[in-house]
């Protein structure tokens, strides 16, 4: 995705999903560069569990500090995801234990600290650990007994929104609770509109 993004960052709140033991996990992934607050703000608020991405050779930044305020604000479980354990060099059980205390200093206890809050070593690069990440999100969700009732509205959150030239207006909706179908009537703010068309995140048809 970053290597699309000018500068070679992710600069908009994408959401995608993935399927592991039967358990079907929406991702919405937020700008880490120190200029994009408030669009980490607003992901923090929408989801179910945040996920602190900390760079094995950065160790907590300033903006990790800011993400951190933000997820603590809005109450939601946190799961600490170690990153780039690939780089050559480095020696993660070291760094990862600096990030521990850093991560402490913040008021961040984690679950070999006495806290609750699991980390999880891994690679974007090669995939080591995201398996273990996934099942922490599950045993987590599980913890936190989290549902919904498919026989309700939809409610959710508006991550997104453009309009796009040969569809019109379109919205990236993480919907938090009920069913949402083709031709239902939406209201966002002071905006209504009709669902005229579905997509998942890889842009198939709902």
């Amino acid at each position: 995705v970053a290597s699309k993004e000018h500068g070679g960052m992710t600069q908009h709140i994408g959401a995608y999903q993935v399927t592991h033991n039967s358990s079907l996990i929406t991702f919405i992934d937020t700008p880490g560069h120190a200029a994009f607050e408030k669009m980490r703000s607003r992901g923090a608020e929408a989801a179910d569990i945040s996920i602190l991405v900390v760079s094995v050779d950065d160790g907590v930044m300033p903006q990790t500090i800011e993400a951190i305020k933000h997820i603590q604000k809005a109450m939601t479980p946190m799961i600490v995801a170690v990153n780039k354990i690939d780089l050559p060099g480095i020696n993660v059980k070291v760094q990862t234990e600096k990030i521990k205390r850093q991560l402490s200093d913040q008021k961040v206890l984690v679950e070999q600290y006495g806290g609750d809050v699991p980390v999880v070593e891994i690679s974007a690069k090669t995939g080591a650990g995201v398996l273990e990440l996934l099942e922490t999100i599950n045993l987590v969700s599980e913890m936190q007994e989290f549902k919904g009732d498919p026989e309700k509205g939809a409610t959710g959150v508006i991550i997104e929104a453009n309009i796009d030239k040969f569809k019109g207006p379109v919205a990236t909706v993480l919907v938090r609770n009920g069913s949402l179908s083709k031709g239902d009537i939406i209201k966002a703010g002071n905006t209504r509109g009709k669902v005229r068309g579905m997509f998942d995140w890889a842009g198939k048809p709902v």
